[in-house]
């Protein structure tokens, strides 16, 4: 089988593209049937955000990804063509690198961001419930929850701020330690507000207050997180109560003074407050951060932490590669060791019907009353010889065909190079170096001690 992922993401499809190829949650069990369904894919997961959709599946070597792509153009209704310019395929140790890539944020479009880890589980999840994964892709995506855990520990992928919320909380955090007594003020109710509202909340702040214009607005976003919701013409009644205040609005005009800022500080006995203003044109008036007590941030303070966060994520980034690329080749070499796995089974397999079918004709010749002893040696001698047949015909004709690799490797398959004395002789010690070897060709039977004969016949009986 081979591993191949087919799909598209932020950085090669447009949204109106990526839209037209999602899987929802109505569809996805359907989906997952209908690929595994298809004649050359044994295994399937899917999976599907808004900045991506991948399909890994385990298929016949000689399949192709353009099978992959008709099948997702035809699921979609979009002709496979029109979506090709924007799809990407990785096959085998590619497929497993990016894979890796994925579940550790590598490729996201924030990098290092901790939500598609979760997303990349519920997929898996989706697949097994369906029943579309097997051993091979079970194996790999368990691989890469190990992988992604080790990136996430190791390094410092996720623990600088990339955005300018997530800077904002950071610096909250070192001004206070504990967030679980604190208040937050949060002015607006766009997609900013709602993001600090976020990292706020799993930081685990005591209290949320979201204020807006549209009251409406503001209990979308402060239901979310255990906060409740004020009208804008309310904030200064609230404002002694926060402890943090981030503000992003579109309001033309500053929507907090000096005056009502210094107001709350009296009412506050003054503690300190920390604000960040994120909007631009500004919110909180910038004499605001001459008062004593107060930690003012705008915009512009918050980039030089962002910055400097995305300098140290791609440092990480570089180590996360070092952890991915060895555990990329630690799954290829389980991937190819089921080559010979399959091998060794074929082998043993054969091995065990001569011998089944040694032991039923040594049962009738005993039965007809020949003597054990010479059934034994009858049956070691044939099963000797049936077994060995096919290899010492095939390096006969390596000899005389010049075949030196050929015979290596038999040499190293069978260790017969350095000596055949290190192998236990057939009475239970260690022949010498010289020991005769011409079995191996089957020109000889071979001799039948007294005591090897009666362990061979105990065992039988």
């Amino acid at each position: 089988m081979s591993l191949l992922i087919l799909g598209l993401n932020h950085k090669t499809a447009p949204v109106d593209i990526r839209e037209r190829l999602t899987f929802g949650p109505d569809v996805i069990v359907g989906a997952l049937r209908s690929l595994t369904d298809h004649p050359v894919i044994t295994e399937g997961v899917i999976l599907s955000t808004c900045n991506r959709t991948e399909v890994y599946c385990t298929l016949d070597p000689q399949a192709s990804e353009a099978q992959i792509r008709d099948w997702l153009g035809r699921f979609h209704g979009v002709d496979p063509q029109l979506i090709a310019s924007h799809l990407y395929a990785y096959k085998d140790r590619d497929a497993i690198q990016h894979l890796l890539k994925v579940a550790s944020g590598l490729d996201s479009m924030v990098l290092g961001e901790p939500q598609i880890l979760g997303q990349v589980k519920q997929a898996f999840q989706t697949a097994c419930d369906s029943g579309t994964a097997g051993r091979l892709l079970g194996r790999l995506f368990q691989h890469c929850f190990s992988v992604a855990k080790q990136v996430r520990t190791d390094t410092a992928i996720g623990s600088s701020p990339v955005s300018v919320a997530f800077a904002a909380v950071s610096l909250a955090r070192q001004i206070f330690s504990d967030l679980s007594s604190q208040t937050a003020l949060l002015i607006g109710a766009g997609e900013t507000i709602e993001l600090a509202a976020r990292h706020l909340h799993q930081h685990g702040i005591g209290r949320i207050v979201v204020a807006n214009r549209t009251v409406e607005r503001a209990h979308l976003v402060a239901s979310q997180f255990d906060g409740y919701a004020i009208a804008l013409t309310e904030l200064v009644n609230h404002l002694p109560e926060a402890d943090i205040v981030v503000s992003s609005t579109a309001s033309p005009l500053p929507v907090l003074g000096k005056g009502a800022v210094e107001r709350a500080l009296k009412i506050r006995k003054h503690r300190p407050m920390f604000m960040v203003d994120i909007a631009v044109p500004r919110d909180i008036e910038p004499e605001v951060g001459q008062l004593s007590d107060v930690y003012l941030y705008t915009v512009d303070d918050l980039q030089g932490v962002v910055d400097e966060g995305m300098r140290s994520r791609h440092q990480a980034a570089a180590q996360a590669m070092e952890i991915i690329d060895l555990h990329t080749d630690e799954f290829m070499a389980w991937l190819r060791s089921l080559d010979a796995v399959t091998l060794i089974q074929d082998y043993r397999q054969r091995a065990e019907n001569i011998r089944d079918e040694m032991v039923a004709r040594a049962h009738k010749q005993l039965a007809a009353g020949k003597s054990a002893e010479d059934v034994i040696c009858q049956l070691a001698h044939t099963l000797t010889n049936k077994i060995l047949h096919t290899p010492s015909v095939r390096l006969r004709r390596a000899g005389r065909e010049g075949q030196s690799d050929l015979l290596e490797a038999a040499n190293q398959l069978f260790a017969l190079g350095q000596d055949l004395g290190q192998e236990m002789g057939p009475d239970g010690s260690e022949p010498t170096a010289g020991a005769d070897s011409s079995a191996f060709t089957g020109t000889r039977t071979p001799s039948c001690p007294a005591e090897t004969l009666a362990r061979v016949a105990g065992g039988m009986r």
